[in-house]
């Protein structure tokens, strides 16, 4: 059953005045000596913190921090998110060192209604990959009903996302209402014309999303380093530009699929092209789509960045999944700051404009562009594309049963 058709209870719509809510949210943001660099998905869940608080609720609050394989490791404690979530919210927030046994416990029982605690990190516990039920159990102690706000997490069969379902009645947050509805509409019942942007370093990371984007879109434009992938499909000359030589074949499909269903697909037509990697190598602009011999591409070319501007200016909805270039180093950033501002544009001009993925989302600050300018900046950029793909969210499954 895909994500669109699935039944789900919504926060807005439960009895929860008084009640202790166990939350799943998506806290995964970037530390850097203990200093949070990018809040933006713990301000997308203060619509819902505030609802509950305003309900009188005990919120607890679970998370998963980077990659810490099932053991305690300091360097992705949650600990330094709970003083910056108190600053953005107004009211306590606990810590818990654990997020269950007696420890746990006890931060909990401590903590009043109308204030917050923040478990630690749920991946220090192997079992939360592996969805176990008796860990889940664990959890779901914190809590009298569960609230689902982890849009990023929801591609997973986590405990904290789908095992857990089992032992409390949830709903989903305001944040999931909002990334369900915009997704939804751009792929079931998109305004035309509708252009989708797909970049990033890989093929092999995007297939399924770019043979489920041609059954829907008008136009397709491949940038990044898979787009070299795609033209050598065509024969283009690459020169030493990243290539995935398996792919190429599947390269070839999309682009025959793609003119079987009359779909627009671009390619970069330029580019900016150097001889090693590096922001202080000379840089120098192709003539054409070809790339000579001894040379590397790093980013789209003037030509490109016109072209592709141009038809995201002229699009009704516009869904971007992946920077154009090397974006992290300021000279090879140009590809992608042009799509951002010219992304902005359509928003202004009353298009519905989606971004997804970590990376991208990166891109518009490094152009300096406000999230505020696009209609929707998903927090979860492996969901979004798992949903674009028209795959079931397993902790979206699990709720609605």
């Amino acid at each position: 059953m895909t994500t669109t058709v699935l039944k789900l209870a919504k926060v807005q719509d439960m009895q929860l005045k008084d009640k202790a809510v166990l939350m799943r949210v998506d806290y995964n943001v970037p530390i850097k000596e203990g200093v949070i660099k990018d809040d933006t998905r713990m301000r997308e869940t203060l619509r819902t913190l505030k609802l509950l608080l305003d309900n009188n609720c005990k919120v607890v609050l679970m998370a998963h921090m980077g990659r810490p394989k099932g053991k305690v490791d300091p360097k992705y404690t949650l600990a330094p998110v709970a003083p910056a979530l108190e600053k953005l919210a107004g009211v306590k927030v606990h810590f818990a060192p654990d997020c269950v046994g007696p420890e746990a416990e006890k931060v909990v029982k401590a903590a009043k209604n109308g204030e917050i605690v923040l478990l630690e990190n749920l991946r220090y516990h192997p079992e939360e990959e592996k969805n176990d039920e008796a860990f889940a159990k664990q959890l779901a102690a914190h809590g009298e009903f569960f609230v689902q706000e982890a849009f990023g997490a929801v591609h997973r069969a986590h405990a904290s996302t789908s095992a857990v379902t089992k032992f409390l009645p949830g709903a989903i947050g305001l944040l999931v209402q909002k990334e369900l509805e915009y997704l939804d509409k751009a792929m079931s019942n998109p305004a035309r014309p509708f252009v989708a942007i797909i970049g990033g370093a890989k093929v092999s990371d995007k297939l399924p999303v770019l043979y489920s984007l041609i059954e829907k879109v008008d136009t397709l434009i491949i940038g990044g380093g898979m787009a070299y992938t795609f033209l050598a499909a065509q024969n283009t000359n690459i020169g030493k530009s990243l290539l995935e030589a398996d792919k190429v074949e599947e390269a070839k499909q999309i682009i025959l699929k793609a003119f079987k269903n009359n779909v627009e697909l671009l390619l970069p037509a330029d580019h900016i092209v150097v001889k090693e990697i590096n922001p202080e190598a000379a840089k120098e602009v192709t003539q054409s789509m070809a790339i000579g011999d001894e040379w590397i591409g790093v980013d789209i070319g003037p030509r490109t960045e016109l072209l592709f501007a141009d038809k995201v200016k002229a699009a009704k909805t516009v869904f971007w999944n992946g920077p154009v270039g090397i974006f992290e180093m300021p000279p090879f950033s140009s590809g992608s700051v042009a799509l951002a501002n010219a992304m902005a544009e359509a928003t202004r001009a009353g298009a519905t404009t989606i971004l997804g993925g970590g990376d991208t989302l990166s891109v518009l600050k490094t152009a300096k562009v406000p999230g505020e300018r696009m209609s929707h900046c998903s927090t979860g950029g492996g969901a979004s594309l798992e949903f674009v793909e028209g795959k079931a969210l397993p902790g979206l499954v699990a709720l609605s049963k």
